[in-house]
């Protein structure tokens, strides 16, 4: 039921709503039969908002609802009366949601902080009263502003899970059998190909009481960027991750060959990827005993590695030590980044 039930990616229609006209209006009542104008401004027509809510995971709320339609924004009218505002619309949406122009490609907003708001498509301005025109010259106007016109747009939501350890390996690598060890995720476990078919997020508990947020992303294999297995549709979700950890198991032919095919895959997807922090796990390593894995370490790749085991626990504890030391190096370094950055601009920071 998972694979039905996650959706990340969704297309809407978005309609705003128009900005009501100005109120052409003169005043008049039993004391002034020429008072001039009093024309009040028309409301402002809704907007489209997207609203971060972390109690959300996924956009399948949404994937019913294409058409969403701000409320108009009343006309103005006499006596300086302003229309009222059009009520706006409010998608809620998971955090980790971009939104895109559907038809120029471009980037609306990223939602990833619980109640950020985002205006995805602006109501029309209310239109000005008569009262806004008059001047010394023109005592008596008798014209008033039209609204604005309300607007519409195709908009793309796309989730990006946000975690901060994504697997990357092939199917079958052990990642989901990982997950389920390290964590409370109870994702598909089985002996064939693409068990994993929707990425799955665990919080992987660790020393004192702290913990990190791990993503299990659905296997890729060689060719995935043409297309080939499930293709590269989850991969997005990795561009959110801090860190990448790759799986390969230790029956593998060639592990290095291996590591090597899954990098290029994340290379054809988006190059800034390999920008990320990388470090491998060997796992099924209980099949496997030390002199064999001496003799394997002689061709690995040169990033920090650890053999595993998800059956027997063995070097589970020593993986946690190595991510929970990476990610406390990427933290100290956006930190860094932010204080020197900060003190170029000649911010204090207290």
């Amino acid at each position: 039921m998972a694979s039905t039930n996650f959706v990340d990616y969704v297309k809407i229609f978005c309609r705003s709503g128009a900005g009501g006209p100005g109120s052409m209006h003169l005043h008049r009542d039993k004391r002034s039969a020429k008072g001039g104008p009093d024309g009040g401004n028309g409301g402002r027509g809704g907007h489209v908002i997207l609203k971060g809510n972390r109690n959300y995971w996924t956009l399948i709320h949404l994937k019913f609802q294409r058409h969403v339609y701000a409320e108009d924004g009343e006309s103005g009218s006499g006596n300086l009366c302003t229309g009222a505002d059009g009520k706006d619309v409010i998608i809620d949406v998971p955090l980790g949601t971009v939104a895109r122009d559907a038809d120029t490609g471009e980037t609306i907003c990223e939602i990833t902080k619980d109640e950020e708001l985002c205006v995805a498509v602006r109501g029309g301005r209310g239109g000005l009263g008569n009262w806004n025109f008059r001047s010394a010259t023109n005592q008596t106007p008798r014209y008033a502003q039209p609204g604005e016109p309300r607007v519409e747009r195709s908009v793309i939501l796309e989730l990006k899970v946000l975690a901060d350890v994504g697997l990357v390996g092939f199917p079958n690598a052990g990642k989901s059998t990982l997950l389920s060890v390290v964590s409370a995720a109870k994702p598909e476990i089985a002996n064939y190909p693409f068990t994993t078919l929707v990425p799955n997020l665990g919080i992987v508990n660790y020393r004192d009481n702290r913990s990190f947020v791990m993503a299990d992303i659905p296997g890729i294999i060689e060719g995935a960027h043409l297309g080939k297995g499930l293709g590269l549709r989850f991969l997005r979700h990795i561009e959110r991750n801090s860190v990448l950890l790759f799986m390969v198991p230790s029956d593998s032919e060639d592990i290095h060959g291996e590591y090597k095919i899954l990098l290029n895959e994340l290379k054809q997807y988006n190059p800034e990827l390999l920008d990320k922090k990388r470090l491998l796990a060997i796992s099924k390593s209980d099949f496997i005993d030390k002199e064999l894995m001496a003799e394997m370490e002689k061709d690995l790749p040169d990033i920090p590695y650890v053999f595993i085991s998800s059956v027997t626990g063995s070097g589970i504890m020593e993986l946690k030590d190595m991510l929970w030391r990476v990610l406390n190096e990427e933290k100290r370094t956006a930190f860094s980044y932010f204080i020197f950055f900060s003190s170029k601009r000649g911010n204090r920071i207290c």
